[in-house]
Parts: structure tokens; C-alpha cells; sequence
């Protein structure tokens, strides 16, 4: 359906459109922010009763906003002048409350920002939101937040609302984290593109801490041309050119990599892979089965390391406000009081010692295609179970970029993405990568 604004109608809804779409409109003038804010504010308040992605939404607040951005001269538009974001409500903002889903938290209003939404606001961001996560970003348990896709079936976690309110056409854009499979699960279950950049690419000050060593922030969209845009303004880049050169799918060359755990692979996930690799063939890709014995300690290894880090996070809280903490948030902090720091360590280092490994071995492919969850997200059961992050484990211990791509489904029709992965600090090529194989990657039933 189109529609029209003051000046100008568009082929489809403005909430449809993709930042990269929308963006220039609100730079020029064309289309005021405004205008663009009442119209993902109606889409808010006619979904979000359905999808529940919304930890803080105040529909004053942002059109205020919106007409700040709108009172700025064209010299001072920022690159993302006017765009809507969406925050994990574990992200600190001034004028928000970031509350982590816990009691202990409730109407807890941070002194500043966190440096990552200093940066969003510097390039012109709307802040629209603080986005439902898992209790204090870390529990198994998903808040009260639906599928789009079917509202039986879990969104993911723990960067529940980021992936819901961006496949549902809330905003854009959204920010979450991983330390397990925050990012790249959710995306897959939701049917976004999503990116889990190099640890530590963008600055996790002021966000909430689960496991030192492990904690990534990554980004949500529903194309890569804007998850582009934010690896811009977060000066994602890299330092030399990968040996491909420029490219193109009839000279790139992949590695499948089934991992470590693929006895969890269900059907969905199988026919997801078969389904991209088959597509990149046709398009002309070598495509080559690699089994890396590397790997098969790491998921143990991530599972060590993160379980005695979240007891050194989740301690205070424990101390103090035990009865406030759900069921799997303290057996998290009880677990890793049975952790040897002889056994983190070895972890630790033997995590160290394999990153120099897989990036050379990572290094000889364009990329590598690897599973993003184990299947369809599933259903809900009755302590709203996010799913298995196994798949995604392995690539945040090693601490590597990774992207999920939409764009295929499994028998329930649900979506199924597949990741891509490359040498950490390879985050741009990884994107140039990804935009040539979602070209190819046309919906199609697992």
C-alpha cells in the first residue's frame, strides 16, 4: 500500500522502509523526522500489543526529539539524521530508565550515556526505545515478547525486543549484545539480518556485563547496507585487503563448517545449509566441507569461561537482592562458585591460543558458512525459553565478526538464517561478503 506524506508518496508504508531507504529522505528534507516518527509510532502502538519488544516507549518523548532533529540545518545532519534505534534496555541512557529486566533495576534512570549511544546520538539518531532482554541480559528466560512471525514461538534472546521490533518494523535499527548467541540467534529466529562485529570493535562501556571476556554489542536490521551504516559511525574497519580482492561470487570460495555440535542441527537447519550452499554454486562459488578439529574443545571452553565470569558479575547482585533473581540467573552465579580458576584458566588460554589458529586458517576462504541456531525458533514453553545458543558459542569465544542472513525458512515456515564468518577485524569485508550472498539467498522453504 502506498502512502503519501506532505509532499511525497512512497510505494510502501514508511515503516517499511529500510534506513538505508529512508535515510537520505530525512537528510534532504524530503520527508521531515516528524513526519517519519508518527508513522513508526502507529505502527508501535497498533503491533505492540501483539509483539511486546518494548522495555520503554514514550511517543512524547521521541516526536520532542524529532523535532530537534528536524530544527537542525541541513549542514548538520548527521549521517544518521533522523533514523529510528532501538536499545537493549541493558544499554545506559540519561533520559531513559535501564532497568536489565530485574526488580533491582525498576525505574533506574543512569547519569549519562553509554559512549556507544553518544555516538548514535552525535550522528543524528532517534533514540526511540529501550528494548526488552532477558533479566540482566543473561537468563534463558525470555520476557513477555512474541515472535513476529508466529507469536507461539520464541524471538530469541537475550536481545529479545533489538530482533523483534526490527522484524516487525518498529525501527529500522536496532543495538544488542552477545555473549553467547544474543545476536546472531535472535536475527535467525526473527528473520533480520544481524552482526556481531570483532570483540570489542565498539566500545561496551556502559552496558551491562555478563562475562568480561566475552560480551560483544551488535546490530539488527533487515538489510546489510544498513548494518553498514552503523558499522560506519562505529569506525569498523579494516586494515588490509583479504587476498580475494574485489568481489565476486564466481571466483569467492567457501568453507562450510558444520561445527562441533552439528548432532544438534534439526532438519530446518540441515536443509538451510544444503539450500545457500546449492544457491552459491549456481552462482559460480567453490563451496568446500571442512571439518576443523580446532573447534571441538571451544564450545567447553566458552561454557567455563563465561559461567565463572557471570558469577564475578552477577556477584553484588546475588549478595544483596537474591529473591529478586529468576531461577537461571542464580544458578548462573551458584555454578561458577564450582569453577576451578585452574579450570578457567586452562579455558581461557586454550581460547587464546586457537584465535591466531582459526584466523589463519579463516584467512585461505572468503568466508565461511556456518549454522546460526539449531533450527525454526521454537516454541514457547512455560519459562519462555529463548533457545540454543550453541551454534553461535564457538565464534564469540573466538571472538571473530560474524553476520546472520535471512532469507530462507523451514517447514513451519518459519525463518532460518546461516552465518558467515571471517578473521577477526575482517568486519568490512565480511559485510561486502554478505551483500553479494543475500543477493542470492531468495526465500525458499527448508
Amino acid at each position: 500500500m502506498a502512502q503519501m506524506t506532505g509532499t511525497f508518496t512512497f510505494s510502501r508504508p514508511l515503516h517499511e522502509l529500510t534506513a538505508s531507504e529512508v535515510g537520505p529522505l530525512l537528510r534532504q528534507g524530503r520527508l521531515s523526522v516528524e513526519e517519519y516518527a508518527c508513522a513508526l509510532i502507529a505502527r508501535v502502538e497498533d503491533r505492540e500489543p501483539h509483539i511486546r519488544a518494548w522495555a520503554f516507549f514514550d511517543p512524547n518523548s521521541i516526536l520532542a526529539s524529532a523535532r530537534k532533529l528536524d530544527g537542525l540545518p541541513p549542514n548538520q545532519r548527521g549521517p544518521l539524521h533522523g533514523l529510528a534505534v532501538g536499545l537493549k534496555d541493558i544499554i545506559d541512557t540519561e533520559d531513559m530508565p535501564t532497568e536489565h529486566n530485574c526488580p533491582i533495576y525498576r525505574d533506574k534512570v543512569p547519569a549519562s550515556d553509554a559512549p556507544l549511544v553518544t555516538m548514535l546520538r552525535s550522528a543524528g539518531a532517534l533514540i526511540f526505545g529501550k528494548t526488552s532482554t532477558t533479566q540482566l541480559g543473561c537468563s534463558s528466560h525470555g520476557p513477555p515478547t512474541n515472535n513476529p512471525h508466529n507469536d507461539q514461538r520464541t524471538p530469541g534472546g537475550s536481545s529479545t525486543g533489538s530482533a523483534a521490533a526490527v522484524a516487525d518494523m518498529h525501527v529500522p535499527l536496532a543495538i544488542g549484545a552477545q555473549t553467547a548467541g544474543s545476536v546472531i540467534r535472535p536475527a535467525s529466529y526473527c528473520g533480520v539480518v544481524g552482526l556481531k562485529p570483532t570483540w570489542n570493535a565498539v566500545s561496551r562501556e556502559g552496558v551491562r556485563i555478563y562475562s568480561i571476556t566475552l560480551d560483544t554489542v551488535g546490530f539488527f536490521a533487515r538489510s546489510v547496507d544498513d548494518i553498514a551504516l552503523l558499522a560506519d559511525i562505529y569506525g569498523l574497519h579494516d586494515d588490509t585487503q583479504p587476498p580475494c580482492g574485489e568481489l565476486g561470487l564466481s571466483t569467492a570460495r567457501f568453507a562450510l563448517v558444520r561445527s562441533p555440535v552439528w548432532h544438534l542441527a534439526e532438519p530446518a537447519t540441515v536443509a538451510a545449509l544444503e539450500a545457500a550452499s546449492a544457491a552459491l554454486e549456481a552462482a559460480g562459488a567453490h563451496i568446500e566441507l571442512l571439518e576443523v578439529s580446532e573447534l571441538d574443545p571451544v564450545p567447553q571452553w566458552h561454557t567455563t569461561v563465561m559461567t565463572a565470569e557471570a558469577r564475578t558479575s552477577l556477584l553484588a547482585d546475588y549478595g544483596a537482592h537474591q529473591h529478586n533473581l529468576d531461577d537461571f540467573v542464580r544458578s548462573q552465579c551458584q555454578a561458577g562458585q564450582h569453577i576451578s580458576r585452574s579450570a578457567y584458566l586452562a579455558a581461557y588460554d586454550g581460547i587464546a591460543a586457537a584465535r591466531p589458529t582459526i584466523d589463519a586458517l579463516l584467512e585461505k576462504y572468503t568466508a565461511i558458512i556456518t549454522p546460526s541456531s539449531t533450527g525454526e525458533a521454537p516454541l514457547l514453553d512455560g519459562m519462555r525459553s529463548t533457545g540454543s545458543p550453541a551454534f553461535n558459542a564457538i565464534w564469540s569465544a573466538l571472538r571473530v565478526p560474524v553476520v546472520n542472513l535471512p532469507g530462507l525458512t523451514g517447514p513451519n515456515g518459519m525463518p532460518v538464517g546461516i552465518s558467515l564468518v571471517a578473521p577477526r577485524y575482517h568486519d568490512q569485508h565480511l559485510l561486502k561478503v554478505a551483500r553479494s550472498v543475500a543477493c542470492v539467498l531468495k526465500p525458499r522453504r527448508g
